[in-house]
């Protein structure tokens, strides 16, 4: 029999097999002993294999990016010369962010939705610039609608802070979210006073919208404000446009821009020229099917359809421009608007709110308290007409690109309403000789 384990004088066991034990049977014991971490790894290797071979849900679905097609894509005939963007955000230092808040579907539950809304945020002279007003004009051709802050407008000839539009029911909330931002990140005008009367617009989303939900919070309307950018931006269902309806397709935002030569003021007699660039931003909202025209032929009549009974919506229109106008000029400036909007084949129904602002980003702090007396750029009246075209052309063009640059979109009580069919736009123009 082997020998019986035994400490050694240092306390440690000896080599000796226990006494149960033989010494084959004992260096066995020791052998697997010293395996066993190792069966222990392999075991959970093969456990890792196996989970691994086991069904792994799906990722969710990312969708490619939708590609941008543009009314110009087409070869619609628009007349005038675009700018870079062809795009509100052509005039220098103007910004547009938008926030854009599309979920659930099926059933209409107010207050949980399907939500098809955002907010859309223009910013005059960008973040940078937030405090500093611009000169401004405001005209209503129909006042079937909501834009707040424009009595002050009218009053001041300024425009203070950044222009906001979102849906109907949210115009509220988004008028104290704009005071709330600006007032966290401008603090009190020069005289020591913190106030706001910002200028909020609407149009009516609630065929596709649960638009007494009220699902437009400050959050949406900051988020709006602080990602606008300049440079090109984003069409069709995005901001406060995403769930709007314009000809009974499906409308919402829309931009487009005029480089306009205007001849030098202080020489009538010279061949000199200046440019100016002329922006539109369009919230479109509005017209019946049959109504919708396209550089002069009835479209809307030759693709049939409709979406409701009667007319229930709206247009907001913003025209930019970085020529040195004067709020009574930029006020005859936003009246062209309704031309642009005429040139699309609406009526200005009685149910239908179409409500525009212009402004200038020339003279620059013209707004100051200090110093009390100071000298401002201006034009003639008598120069203003192409400023005028500029304006009529990109309106037109602006409305038409909210349309084209679109998709199809399903929203409450799974009311669907199509996009403008680009290829049957495309033959019809040909058809009838009005592409390029």
């Amino acid at each position: 029999m082997p020998p019986t384990p035994r400490l050694t004088n240092d306390g440690r066991a000896s080599s000796c097999p226990p006494a149960h034990m033989t010494y084959t049977s004992y260096m066995t014991y020791k052998t697997y002993r010293g395996l066993f971490p190792l069966l222990l790894i392999l075991i959970l290797l093969l456990m890792l294999d196996v989970s691994a071979r086991e069904p792994i849900p799906a990722p969710p679905k990312i969708e490619a990016p939708r590609k941008t097609v543009r009314a110009r894509d087409l070869g619609i005939p628009f007349d005038g010369t675009p700018g870079k963007f062809n795009a509100i955000t052509d005039v220098p230092g103007v910004e547009v962010g938008y926030t854009t808040l599309i979920s659930g579907e099926g059933k209409l539950e107010v207050g949980k939705g399907p939500v098809r809304t955002g907010v859309t945020a223009i910013l005059p002279r960008g973040r940078d610039a937030m405090n500093d007003p611009v000169f401004a004009g405001y005209f209503s051709l129909n006042g079937n609608g909501e834009m707040t802050g424009t009595a002050w407008v009218e009053e001041s000839g300024f425009l203070e802070g950044p222009i906001v539009l979102t849906n109907t029911h949210s115009v509220g909330v988004a008028r104290d979210a704009v005071i709330a931002w600006r007032l966290a990140h401008g603090g009190p005008d020069a005289e020591g006073f913190a106030w706001s009367l910002a200028v909020v617009a609407e149009t009516w989303d609630g065929w596709l919208n649960d638009v007494d939900g009220f699902h437009v919070i400050p959050e949406h309307v900051a988020h709006a404000i602080e990602s606008a950018q300049s440079g090109a931006i984003e069409e069709g269902s995005i901001g406060g446009g995403t769930g709007m309806i314009c000809y009974e397709f499906k409308g919402g935002t829309g931009t487009a821009s005029r480089m306009v030569p205007v001849a030098a003021v202080a020489e009538r007699g010279s061949s000199e020229t200046k440019q100016f660039a002329v922006g539109v931003l369009v919230q479109a909202n509005c017209g019946r099917r049959p109504q919708l025209t396209i550089r002069g032929l009835e479209i809307g009549k030759k693709i049939p359809g409709s979406v409701y009974k009667q007319e229930t919506g709206s247009i907001i229109i913003v025209i930019a421009t970085d020529a040195p106008l004067l709020p009574h000029q930029l006020k005859r400036l936003a009246r062209r608007a309704s031309l642009g909007l005429a040139r699309t084949g609406s009526v200005s129904g009685n149910g239908s709110g179409d409500l525009f602002i212009a402004f200038s980003t020339a003279n620059p702090h013209a707004a100051d308290a200090k110093p009390p007396i100071r000298s401002i750029e201006t034009m003639p009246n008598d120069l203003m007409d192409p400023l005028f075209t500029a304006t009529v052309e990109a309106t037109e063009e602006a409305i038409i690109n909210a349309l084209v640059d679109n998709h199809d979109m399903i929203g409450r009580d799974n009311h669907k309403v199509e996009t403008l069919p680009r290829e049957r736009l495309q033959q019809l123009l040909k058809e009838y000789n009005r592409s390029r």
